[in-house]
């Protein structure tokens, strides 16, 4: 296989309740592969035969109604798929394939960890470190090319987030977790193709809340999805970008894509 794949990853946030903006997508970028995050959707009532019909016949699921849930949908053949409960509680958070051209391509939705960045009166926050724990453990042990992508809900620099003097007590942007999430990046020297093509301190968010009446008044944007890859394969990834006007369709998800061209 010679050329080029174009993969977009994003966290969908209900895949059922957006297929116009995934359309919309498809047609405006014509991904390649199309990792999705959050698609709140057993594997059963996931809209396969929608996207089969745009041409993504090739599909991986791990579903899960109402919480979680992610998939990997393509127009190339997919290989090899299994998944990985980080998690350690049968939460479907991870589906990972092998690409024609040998690359691993690993989908990944971590928790959110609550509000109280505190683990001893909020599970919800050690549930998270230990997921990005186990992540590490696995990530001494890859030898195999790889790319992973996905939600990591953490915002691991200052520039990555709107202020970070104002969220460094609030939860994907405190010390704890952007040390946790360093010590996974060095586990594998995995190269951060977000921060390579948009070098920091450049402006560069992935996501705004809900919670915002004009999300693009104030910006309080953190950069929350992310795409890793294994030092071997990040001379390959020839582009990147941040679909950032996502954000402003129609019933949008509070995340936008994110989609890398690799040279293969």
């Amino acid at each position: 296989m010679s050329g080029t794949i174009k993969i977009a990853s994003w966290n969908i946030n209900s895949v059922r309740a957006r297929l116009p903006i995934v359309e919309r997508l498809i047609t405006e970028e014509q991904p390649d592969v199309l990792c999705l995050q959050e698609t709140k959707a057993n594997d059963d009532a996931f809209p396969a035969a929608w996207f089969a019909a745009l041409g993504y016949v090739h599909q991986q699921l791990n579903g899960q109604r109402m919480h979680h849930g992610v998939a990997i949908v393509s127009r190339i053949e997919l290989g090899e798929p299994g998944s990985l409960d980080w998690q350690d509680n049968g939460e479907a958070r991870h589906i990972g394939v092998r690409l024609p051209c040998g690359i691993r391509l690993e989908n990944v939705y971590v928790p959110a960890g609550g509000d109280i960045p505190d683990r001893t009166i909020n599970p919800k926050f050690g549930q998270k470190l230990d997921f990005i724990e186990r992540m590490t453990r696995w990530s001494e042990a890859l030898r195999e090319p790889t790319l992973i992508v996905g939600d990591f809900n953490v915002a691991p620099l200052e520039c990555d987030v709107w202020s970070h003097k104002a969220l460094l007590g609030v939860v994907s942007h405190t010390p704890v977790e952007v040390e946790a999430l360093t010590r996974l990046q060095h586990a594998h020297d995995w190269v951060d193709i977000g921060r390579k093509f948009v070098p920091a301190p450049q402006r560069c968010y992935t996501w705004w809340s809900y919670r915002s009446p004009d999300w693009t008044r104030n910006d309080r944007g953190r950069r929350l999805d992310h795409i890793w890859a294994s030092p071997q394969v990040a001379g390959q990834v020839t582009s990147h970008k941040v679909l950032e006007p996502c954000r402003a369709w129609q019933r949008p998800s509070d995340h936008v894509p994110l989609i890398c061209e690799v040279r293969v």
